[in-house]
């Protein structure tokens, strides 16, 4: 898959609910390892997973997708965390924006209180839009706020003054009171120097409530790793130092499932199918993404109850995973997830865990291979799941066969809708694209999946159940720039818009250059949010430097709103709300090359043939080794093809043909 590059030992590590994955490339070779995740200290399982090459001697970099951050907030267990504001503005976060998610429920909406009010301290300041400080922080005042502080028990303090977008000048004090008094301070002028007072408090705050959780954990994991060079990934397509992390945990939210699709964007590129829809499935939860020749980036984003403004992948996330419990609920349906086994107890079929889940549903239908699970290296139990699946069967009254293929069909529901979300409900056909499936889980879904939703080719890749992992160590040091302008288009100049993009983009050189990276490995991506001036949001559009071409963002504004909306007003005035830049510092990468085919299939690939349940019959289906396919190489369904890490299920009429980086290419086969 990969050629020599550097002697040098990199190593992508992504956390999951259920599983560690670990690629490992060193020596011009790749390794891939997957443990049981240590929920109580993640840093245990990574330790566990790569001791052996830190202990070595040879220099590590590690590239480290972590769901810390995510489980905080899922969990709601973060810091102790305080608020200063402009006095009279202290209650912007209990207030929101008066939305409400479910607009006919009856009932009211329940809120988590991330700082409750006598945490929330206002001082007396004030910053007009325009930038212009018409009353400056007094410091003697802050001093006072911070003893209150100290008093509260708060671990962190999240810093939003009114319009400091325009002008940073008075959070910079309150910045450097709080630093001597040497309490953790989220400041929103740094963090997220835009418009719109709720969503910079409100990711300000976030950021804040991580800040005391991801200095625990990151200076825990240093300490277990030695000499290793660590980089932690954003869920913005890119990895920063763990001192940034430190300082802008909030970036680190989505970071496991966004090397996910960096690998699967880099795959399927090489295998000439640019425009897919990635379908990460794991142990606990299901991650989708549209990427059509790029990853699509948003700046609107919610986990859980937390509300987020920063530049993410769009990745929409359900809880739906190998791991997910089936159980019927009050009126006696058949329900799936989101409640996960995780690692432990897991799945019945691990041994520990009673409850059946749709890893034990898949067992049960001969979906996996009962010994050759995670390469043989761990036992699983049949006998368990039989024995799931039959009690929850008992309580529907349906035979354990059809409980269990229910439960495969609910969870594919739970899926497609996901998958719906992030295409149809945004003016994509899926049927244009292909499913990239990975993840342990996803290869025994993806087929069906694709059927019911029209799309006629999935791609499963080689070590599809590490390829988050993969991911991780194909990505860039990459940082976002924003800053606020809210003017028409007509009372800007292009040199005024230069101007202002080379005030970002000389901020973006000196952070690089502090990351180590000279300006000529620096890549720089300009855009603009642009709206009809009145409109309440905005869309993202590029920028280009070319004079013929300048003012080109206009019309590619236009086009978008067309596609998006259905109309365009041409001679309507747009406003120009933020400029933002994305550096991209291009760091070497493991290369990837054609094998050569053979049509051949070697005989020893053909390991047995099993039962194997599809609808309401069952069939001989062959078990496939798939380290032994080669370029070339055709396998017909009803069949598994099996690696260490994962299972791809072939129902029966379906064809899959290796290509020359070793994916698999799944689609409907001809007749005989």
């Amino acid at each position: 898959m990969a050629r020599k590059t550097s002697p040098a030992v990199r190593i992508g590590v992504d956390t999951g609910g259920t599983f560690t994955d670990f690629v490992i490339w060193k020596d011009g070779r790749l390794f891939n390892r997957k443990v049981l995740s240590t929920p109580q200290d993640p840093s245990l399982a990574i330790f566990e997973g790569v001791g052996d090459f830190l202990g070595s001697g040879a220099p590590a970099f590690i590239i480290h997708g972590t769901t810390v951050a995510t489980n905080a907030l899922l969990q709601r267990k973060g810091g102790r965390v305080a608020l200063v504001t402009t006095a009279g503005f202290e209650d912007i976060l209990a207030i929101g924006r008066q939305t409400r998610r479910e607009l006919y429920s009856l009932q009211p909406e329940e809120r988590f209180e991330l700082i409750p009010a006598g945490r929330r301290f206002g001082i007396r300041e004030r910053t007009l839009a325009s930038g212009q400080v018409e009353r400056t922080v007094s410091r003697s005042e802050v001093r006072k706020v911070i003893a209150k502080i100290r008093k509260s028990g708060a671990e962190a303090v999240a810093v939003c003054l009114l319009h400091s977008y325009a002008s940073a000048k008075n959070e910079d004090v309150v910045a450097e009171e709080l630093a001597r008094a040497g309490l953790l301070a989220s400041v929103s002028s740094r963090l997220l120097p835009e418009h719109r007072e709720f969503e910079r408090m409100s990711t300000t705050a976030t950021n804040a409530f991580l800040m005391p959780v991801m200095d625990r954990y990151l200076r825990e994991l240093d300490r277990r790793l030695g000499r290793a060079e660590l980089r932690i990934m954003q869920s913005n397509e890119g990895y920063i130092s763990p001192v940034r992390a430190r300082l802008e945990p909030i970036k680190t939210s989505l970071s496991g499932p966004a090397g996910g699709a960096v690998g699967a964007r880099v795959l399927a590129r090489a295998a000439g199918i640019p425009n897919i829809i990635s379908f990460d499935m794991g142990g606990t939860s299901t991650d989708v993404s549209l990427i059509e020749g790029r990853i699509r980036r948003t700046h609107e984003a919610r986990i859980g109850d937390f509300p987020i403004r920063l530049p993410i992948i769009d990745i929409h996330s359900v809880g739906a995973g190998g791991g997910s419990i089936a159980y019927t609920d009050r009126g006696g349906s058949l329900r799936v997830g989101p409640q996960s086994a995780g690692a432990d107890p897991g799945p019945a079929c691990y041994g520990k865990g009673e409850l059946p889940t749709v890893t034990d549903a898949n067992l049960y239908l001969g979906r996996m291979d009962p010994e050759f699970f995670l390469g043989g290296r761990m036992r699983i139990h049949p006998d368990r799941s039989r024995a799931a699946v039959g009690r929850l069967a008992r309580r529907i009254g349906k035979s354990a066969r059809e409980t269990a293929l229910g439960i495969v069909a609910i969870a594919n529901a739970n899926m497609e809708k996901a998958i719906r979300v992030i295409s149809i409900e945004r003016g994509f056909d899926p049927r244009a694209f292909a499913l990239f499936s990975f993840g342990g889980a996803g290869g025994m879904h993806a087929v069906e999946m694709a059927a019911h939703l029209g799309m006629p080719t999935v791609i499963v890749p080689r070590n599809a159940g590490v390829l988050s992992a993969f991911g991780l160590l194909m990505s860039d040091s990459v940082k976002d720039y924003t800053k606020s302008l809210m003017k028409p288009d007509s009372q800007v100049t292009l040199a005024d818009l230069e101007s202002e993009f080379r005030s970002l983009e000389q901020a973006s050189f000196r952070d690089m250059k502090e990351d180590g990276f000279a300006a000529k490995d620096v890549v720089l991506e300009r855009s603009l949010d642009c709206r009809y001036l009145g409109q309440s949001y905005e869309i993202d559009v590029p920028f280009r430097k070319a004079r013929t071409a300048a003012r080109a963002f206009l019309e590619s504004f236009h086009s978008r709103h067309q596609k998006l909306y259905s109309y365009r007003h041409d001679r309507r005035p747009v406003e120009i709300v933020n400029l933002r830049v994305k550096a991209v510092a291009v760091t070497p990468k493991i290369p990837l090359f054609e094998e050569p085919g053979q049509k051949t299939l070697d005989p020893k690939a053909m390991i047995r043939k099993q039962p194997i349940f599809y609808g309401r019959a069952a069939a001989e289906g062959m078990v496939i080794d798939r380290s032994r396919l080669a370029p070339d190489n055709a396998v017909r369904g009803p069949a598994l093809v099996i690696d260490p890490e994962s299972t791809t299920f072939l129902p029966p009429n379906y064809i899959a043909r290796v290509d020359g980086y070793s994916n698999l290419i799944i689609r409907k086969a001809g007749p005989r």
